[in-house]
């Protein structure tokens, strides 16, 4: 079968620097093709490609066989080659149905169709059981709902190519499957679906085929069939990952952070729980259950009710005041709020101790100096230290993240989903760094949606479940099915922490 989309030969130079070394790859009509690799491996130059953002700088594209070259991402999508990026290129102070249509509007004579677009826009939304009205502005919507305006955009389009960055990154396990039923159905009515993602469990249950790229080579290709998880985790990082997670650490028995009675307004109501020195501390539950809301309601992100002691003593609804004192937050959008994709490392990881490198004029020297000590200490791989930080991978993004936040010497960390979007070698990196923050005597809460991460890491674990903390779990009883049935309002027994 001739393949609807191919790599032949290909390969990618930026200046001096080779990214991709002679790759043959395929997309056959009616399959859907998984492309896996650890950030950096050049997955994402290789979609770039395809899609028609970037050339190639050797070999050949080839549409229905025939050598091609797409001067831009618009002729590739008039060709049918569309692609949904991992982040997202949306307008956020336009509605759902003008970005859904953005430069393809439909038009009734010389005017705009809103009601044309308005209604296929609620079509595509209700397939996409998003539960978003064409109307609503992008930028008052969650993040998985902007995913799928994403999703929604390619869609709408004539696709015979579909190329999908990280869909799912984002996403519930119940949004994910309604993304998979929309997937079948495209590779059923023939069209070629290249999907990549981190999370090995959807690549075993939607591919049909699966390819491995490592440092910008193809080391293993085959049917889905052929491969396991950790068959396919071993191709990726070159070595066996039986020991992802270190070994948990219970911390000791002095309480650094008590919340008691934590009430968010319409988001958390009445909920407790303890933090002890040198401890790793999960909260777990559903997307939507209030475990982001209620960090940051303890850490004065936003306003609450109740009481929050840490180190004995009462801390207001402040921010500022929470950092002032040793109490940090890791958000779980790096790029939206924790990063500043258009500056430097440099810029990133000092802002917000700036006042240190004052002298009084800002100490170029001293914050290259940080800078040096954050790379070794935190294994961040750049190409240029002046590089802006939106192109680093991103796992790259979360160790320069973690190291930003650890120039303020905390006392306790707060990381909100601390691996999402992030390969498997580097989310061991974390992992590690994680486990030495605890080492050090310092206290980290983690808020995860994988459940691996919250059972592997903590030692307790909060479980939400609609605002509420339905249960606390602590040693063998942090299992997979406890986790579930509190989550999802079955109950459990509520382990009380000795």
């Amino acid at each position: 079968m001739t393949a609807a989309l191919a790599l032949h030969g290909v390969s990618k130079a930026f200046g001096p620097i080779e990214v991709l070394h002679g790759v043959d790859f395929a997309l056959h009509p009616g399959e859907v093709h998984a492309l896996i690799g650890e950030n950096g491996a050049g997955k994402s130059t290789m979609m770039k490609i395809l899609g028609g953002y970037i050339p190639a700088t050797g070999g050949e594209v080839r549409l229905d066989g025939k050598a091609v070259r797409f001067a831009s991402s618009d002729a590739a999508e008039t060709a049918g080659v569309v692609m949904i990026h991992q982040e997202f290129n949306l307008a956020e102070y336009l509605s759902v149905e003008q970005n859904v249509f953005l430069g393809r509007e439909l038009r009734r004579g010389w005017l705009l169709d809103h009601r044309a677009m308005q209604a296929r826009t609620s079509e595509l939304m209700d397939t996409l059981e998003a539960g978003v009205a064409p109307t609503a502005r992008v930028s008052r919507i969650s993040v998985p709902q902007k995913q799928m305006v994403e999703i929604a955009k390619a869609l709408s389009r004539d696709v015979r190519v579909l190329i999908m960055d990280e869909p799912t990154a984002v996403l519930t396990g119940a949004e994910a499957e309604v993304l998979f039923k929309q997937i079948r159905r495209l590779r059923d009515e023939g069209a070629a679906i290249l999907f990549t993602s981190h999370k090995l469990d959807e690549v075993k249950g939607i591919a049909d085929r699966v390819t491995v790229l490592r440092d910008g080579a193809v080391v293993s290709h085959g049917e889905a069939g052929e491969f396991t998880e950790d068959t396919m985790a071993t191709a990726m990082v070159g070595r066996e990952m039986s020991d992802l997670f270190p070994s948990k650490r219970a911390g000791g028995d002095e309480i650094v952070l008590e919340a008691r009675g934590i009430t968010v307004p319409g988001r958390v109501e009445d909920a407790s729980l303890t933090l002890r020195r040198g401890e790793i501390l999960g909260i777990g539950g559903l997307v939507g259950a209030g475990r982001t809301e209620l960090v940051e309601g303890i850490v004065g992100l936003r306003p609450r009710t109740g009481e929050v002691r840490l180190n004995g003593e009462a801390l207001p609804a402040d921010a500022a005041e929470a950092r002032r004192r040793g109490l940090v937050y890791l958000t779980e959008d790096r790029k939206g709020a924790g990063l500043l994709m258009e500056k430097s490392l440099r810029e990133n990881l000092t802002l917000s101790v700036l006042h240190r490198f004052a002298r009084p004029l800002i100490d170029r020297k001293a914050e290259e100096a940080a800078l040096t000590e954050a790379i070794r200490d935190y294994d961040i791989r750049a190409p240029r230290r002046d590089m802006k930080v939106g192109n680093l991978s991103g796992g790259n993004q979360q160790k320069l993240l973690l190291a930003k936040t650890m120039l303020a010497d905390p006392d306790v960390v707060v990381i909100d989903e601390p691996t999402r979007g992030i390969d498997i070698g580097t989310k061991s990196q974390i992992y590690d760094l994680i486990h030495r923050l605890a080492g050090e005597g310092r206290s980290v809460i983690v808020i995860s949606s994988e459940m691996p991460e919250l059972i592997g890491l903590a030692s307790r674990v909060y479980v939400m479940h609609a605002g509420r903390i339905a249960g606390e779990l602590a040693g063998q009883d942090v299992t997979e099915d406890r986790i579930i049935r509190l989550a999802t309002g079955l109950g459990g027994d509520r382990e009380k922490a000795a």
